[in-house]
């Protein structure tokens, strides 16, 4: 695969224990959980218990394992808590680091649902004004916190922002899609009340996983109704999780090779693993920060996630990203990351940029090939010859 730079997207590559537990739940299990009282049935039903009591390990998400819904993906979840939350007249406040599985349904939601939609303005350097938050959180029903944003690499300060959220009355959904299997923290502890995310990304699972965890004591409405395997005569969803929010056949497959990512980090250490991104992070943005002609956009933050976005002076970012991937394998991605307002801050809204992400294969050799792909790639333009 050559250089892989592009973990914030998908985590390409995986333990080889991934597609391993994906292949022996099709060859010895096959079955979906809920679905039958037979062996092959039960089986999946406890392979679904074990991926979600594996889930709250990982990201420190307390009580019952039941309280995790599994979705496809972090945008699946994220509707599924704006939707089953917000009804017309309520207030939503969202922010500028938002990912577009945040921002296209919340002003779905105030032009067809009649949700006020207020955002909490960002800054380059990844920070918020508390002062700003605390005046759109008056009378708000519902705070997005987008804990990690996918382009800076930053963090939001969760547990001030959800004391004044919980302070107005409003419940706090975080967006973990590129924290979650990065670091151990808890943010049910720091103040969140919903958590989405997603399997494909630090969690090493398959694409096409996800879920969303609710706290104990919280209710969200079902964004899909349909079959849960049981309560059948019931004609409204069954009111106990996780089946309020599971209509329909999951992806038993991919929940075998989601335990498996998930084991996979227990057994290294989420925090071994963070670590190490994070190094490797300092070392690129400090070979990147040398190159001529190249802005590193990403804040040099100690903490946040291995995200390094970065603009070239003179050449477009597609242009910059196809010349890496073939003349040099390496692999990142090119343009607006599917969160345009950070763009907007950047001021790269018209071209994107590109952005580096890491994961826990990465190695000093794909930094180093990162950096002298950057350079042989610009120096040729950003140096004008005599």
């Amino acid at each position: 695969m050559g250089h892989y730079m592009d973990y914030a997207a998908t985590s390409a590559v995986r333990p080889p224990e991934v597609a391993e537990a994906v292949a022996r739940f099709l060859r010895g299990v096959g079955c979906s959980p809920g679905r039958a009282g037979h062996s092959g049935a039960m089986e999946a039903a406890r392979l679904a218990f074990r991926c979600r009591r594996e889930l709250t390990r990982i990201m420190g998400l307390p009580g019952d394992p039941g309280r995790v819904a599994f979705m496809q993906n972090a945008t699946h979840a994220l509707n599924t808590a704006l939707w089953g939350l917000l009804a017309p007249g309520d207030t939503l406040v969202i922010s500028q680091y938002d990912h577009n599985a945040v921002l296209r349904p919340a002003h779905y939601l105030s032009e067809h649902r009649g949700v006020e939609l207020r955002m909490l303005s960002g800054s380059p350097d990844g920070s918020v004004d508390l002062d700003e938050a605390e005046r759109l959180l008056d009378g708000a029903r519902v705070l997005v916190v987008n804990i990690a944003s996918n382009v800076l690499g930053t963090l939001m300060p969760l547990q001030p922002l959800a004391h004044m959220a919980h302070e107005a009355g409003a419940v706090v959904v975080v967006d973990a899609a590129q924290s979650a299997g990065h670091w151990s923290r808890s943010l049910a502890t720091e103040g969140a009340d919903v958590v989405a995310f997603t399997g494909h990304k630090g969690l090493l699972g398959p694409q096409g996983t996800g879920g969303l965890w609710v706290r104990e004591g919280l209710e969200v409405d079902s964004l899909l109704v349909g079959g849960t395997g049981g309560d059948s005569r019931n004609r409204l969803m069954p009111p106990a999780m996780p089946d309020r929010l599971e209509a329909g056949t999951g992806n038993p497959p991919g929940m075998a090779g989601l335990l498996a990512g998930c084991r996979f980090l227990e057994g290294q250490g989420v925090d071994a693993i963070h670590a190490h991104e994070m190094s490797l992070k300092a070392e690129l943005v400090d070979g990147l920060s040398s190159v001529p002609g190249l802005d590193v956009l990403s804040p040099p933050a100690p903490d946040g996630v291995p995200v390094v976005t970065v603009r070239a002076r003179e050449m477009d970012a597609a242009s910059l990203a196809e010349h890496l991937d073939r003349e040099h394998g390496v692999q990142t991605r090119a343009g607006l990351h599917c969160a345009p307002e950070v763009h907007r801050i950047l001021g790269t809204s018209e071209e994107g940029a590109v952005r580096f992400s890491l994961g826990w294969a990465s190695s000093r050799c794909d930094v180093e090939a990162a950096v002298q792909g950057v350079d042989a790639v610009l120096r040729p333009v950003a140096v004008p010859v005599a």
